[in-house]
Formats: structure tokens, sequence, C-alpha cells
């Protein structure tokens, strides 16, 4: 099997963290060799984070070149465009449909990009828009969004379902494993 590469982005908060550990976990689950890169920036603050999964056979480097991700998975529209030349051109863009501006925005220094799900559907070929929020919202925790990705990530690679459900019900603390499944079954469902 050749290595596969899965590119998370997302702000500091949107629990990017935890979606690549689940990821992660799962992958092993499924018997790959699996390499991980984690980039925090300034989270705490808001700022960009980045994962990088490998996976296969042998992977030796958790490094993605640009070009070469097979999935894209963005938790907020900004930051889909700041890391969307990772992306090969068969692969696919998961965007949750969410716009967070970052604080040069907020201090009236730069302007939020406009119109960035239509540049999404006029240039990705493979592109999946979700509006986790209110899918999250609707299950009663604003918090799942990034459990709602991940379900629809497992989706678009034909990942085994209950492998991920596994690594979620020893991952998360118990009081919200229940919501949680739901959450990856329901973005699951949503591809």
């Amino acid at each position: 099997m050749t290595v596969k590469n899965i590119f998370i982005s997302g702000v500091g908060g949107q629990g990017t963290i935890l979606a690549g550990k689940v990821i992660t976990r799962a992958l092993i689950e499924h018997g790959f060799d699996v390499k991980m890169s984690e980039i925090h920036g300034m989270a705490q603050r808001g700022g960009s984070v980045v994962t990088q999964i490998r996976y296969g056979e042998k992977v030796y480097s958790p490094v993605i070149e640009k070009g070469k991700a097979d999935v894209l998975l963005a938790f907020e529209k900004l930051e889909a465009l700041r890391y969307i030349d990772f992306l090969s051109n068969d692969g696919t863009l998961i965007l949750n449909d969410l716009e967070i501006p970052p604080s040069t925005v907020l201090a009236g220094k730069e302007k939020y990009p406009e119109n960035i799900t239509e540049f999404v559907k006029n240039n990705i070929k493979n592109a999946l828009i979700i509006d986790a929020v209110s899918k999250a919202k609707e299950l009663g925790d604003v918090r799942v969004q990034n459990i709602i990705l991940t379900g629809a990530l497992a989706k678009v690679m034909s990942f085994d379902e209950e492998k991920f459900v596994k690594v979620i019900e020893e991952v998360v603390p118990e009081k919200y494993v229940e919501i949680n499944v739901k959450a990856f079954k329901l973005g699951h469902k949503l591809v």
C-alpha cells in the first residue's frame, strides 16, 4: 500500500488535537504504521493548529509535502485557504462551514476573505462542505463538531466505523463518550 496523507487544520480550541488523536489511534487499530506531527502555534489564543498524519504499510516521516495530502480536514474556512496548497489534485477537502476571524481581523487591521465557500466549490474538484456547528448544536454540544468532521473523514476514507467508535470510547472522558459517538455516527452519515 502506498502511504496516505491526512492534513488537519483549524484554530485553537476547536478540538483538532483530539480529532488527530482519534484518527491516529483508529489507523493503528486498522493495522497501519502511522506517523503524526502537531504544530500548535498560538493555539491557546485562537491561533492556527495543524496536524499531519501519514499512514501505510511503512511510514518514515510525519511531514506531508505540499500537493500530497489525500485529505485536507479543515475545521475553519480561512484555515482551509491557508493550507489548500497541501491538498493533492485528486485529494478531498472536508470543510467545516465556519468563520473564526483572527485577531488581526477583530482589531480591524485586516479583512476576513469573502466568498471562501464559492472559491472552494469552483476550484476544488472533491470538496465536502459541512455545517458541523449546527449539527453539533442539534446534538446538544457545539464542542463535538470536531468528531462530526472526524466521522465524515472516516467515511470519505472508507475506514471501519466501529474501530473509530472503539477509539472514541477509549480516548474521550467517560461522561462525554455517548455524545461523541453520536457525533461521529452523524458525521459518517453526512457523506
